[in-house]
């Protein structure tokens, strides 16, 4: 049975295939590496999340730390924390739908590595931070903290895992897999990984929590070069996958702008470890762009009514704009600059809607001059290649 989004496709007339497949015949990133070599780079780099020495970290926790940054560090570890316990839950049927038996023992390993990590971040919640005296207790301390945007994630997450036991198929396992691999890992967790290690690093603080997150690092960039692959190779087998896929994205990409979100919109929740939501929004928007690139999807050709065509930080500026517009209905929030009606976050979000609206119709090129935000100005990101 085809995705309904493909056959919507094939209506447009005969032969018709989803623009993005042209790259397929082409070599594509994804085929630098082996299922086999990627099982192998996990033996090579197990590690153990139980071994790492955290009592300087306790200690530069309560004397280093000011009551501030310690407020913001748990916003958010605590984000990370619970999105690696949801991911170790929700892997098994992963491990089910995969057609082959090198990817399900690949996606064995992976589950293995999303409970260490997340063993690490409950050690880190109850010996440095003082959070909770067991696992459940942890995670439940620490739940208030959790953004409106993540929940919507994993939320979707949830249900995905729900979905791919009642429905083996191509098409949605390529689903699950972009949800979890592109979206989560690519976009969301490694650029906040990335900012977590360089800030701690610059400042050398938390010596064993920063080891263990540049442990976590590398896991993630080898489950994602598993997901890329994967992807790549439903693709081959299926090309409805790659509709299944945009209709993901276009169903989960709005609900990523908000994960970041700070409490009152503090940006000081960001700024206090050296970086600003736009770097960090950036950061994964690019991330995202050259997953889909190695996977040989061409994010151009992806009906999501999302700005693909723009420079990864005008997808960012975007990104942060729609979260703020709707904070722009709250009369504290509308004394920050593109929050006031009219503003530019009110005009970015009406160019999001009208991007939506032309992917409802097939429209896969968007015409920039109707567009209200200030986007004509910004030229098309140059394709990035990206190493597995």
């Amino acid at each position: 049975m085809r995705h309904p989004a493909a056959r919507r496709m094939r209506r447009a007339g005969p032969g018709c295939m989803h623009p993005g497949l042209h790259t397929l015949d082409m070599a594509i990133t994804a085929d630098q590496v082996s299922y086999e070599d990627l099982y192998a780079r996990w033996e090579a780099g197990n590690w153990r999340a139980t071994g790492i020495d955290l009592s300087v970290d306790r200690d530069q926790w309560e004397n280093t730390f000011t009551e501030f940054e310690r407020r913001a560090a748990l916003w958010t570890y605590s984000m990370f924390f619970h999105g690696e316990d949801a991911v170790a839950d929700n892997l098994s049927p992963y491990i089910d739908a995969a057609p082959r038996e090198e990817q399900k023992y690949f996606l064995a390993t992976q589950q293995a590595d999303e409970a260490r990590h997340a063993v690490l971040f409950g050690r880190f919640m109850r010996e440095v931070a003082g959070h909770g005296q067991d696992m459940d207790s942890s995670l439940e301390a620490t739940r208030p903290g959790l953004t409106w945007g993540f929940r919507k994630v994993f939320e979707r997450l949830d249900r995905m895992a729900d979905e791919l036991r009642r429905d083996r198929s191509r098409t949605k396992l390529a689903q699950a897999i972009a949800l979890y691999h592109l979206v989560i890992e690519a976009e969301l967790a490694q650029p906040g990984q990335h900012f977590i290690d360089e800030s701690l690093t610059r400042r050398d603080l938390l010596p064993g929590f920063r080891e263990g997150i540049r442990n976590v690092s590398r896991d993630e960039q080898r489950h994602i070069a598993f997901g890329v692959k994967m992807i790549a190779d439903l693709i081959r087998e299926d090309p409805d996958c790659v509709a299944a896929i945009e209709e993901l994205l276009r169903e989960v990409l709005p609900f990523t702008s908000a994960v970041f979100v700070p409490p009152d919109w503090d940006e000081r929740y960001v700024t206090v470890i050296g970086f600003t939501l736009q770097d960090i929004y950036t950061h994964g928007a690019d991330a995202l762009d050259a997953r889909l690139r190695a996977a040989g999807i061409d994010p151009l050709t992806l009906r999501t009514g999302l700005p693909f065509d723009l420079p990864a930080p005008e997808r960012a500026r975007r990104g942060l704009a729609l979260p703020l517009a709707a904070a722009a209905q709250d009369p504290s929030q509308r004394q920050r600059a593109d929050a006031g009606p009219g503003g530019k976050a009110v005009r970015i979000a009406v160019c999001s809607v009208r991007r939506s609206k032309a992917a409802d119709l097939g429209i896969t090129s968007y015409k920039r001059s109707s567009c209200p935000a200030p986007c004509s100005r910004a030229r098309a990101s140059p394709a990035r290649r990206w190493s597995v």
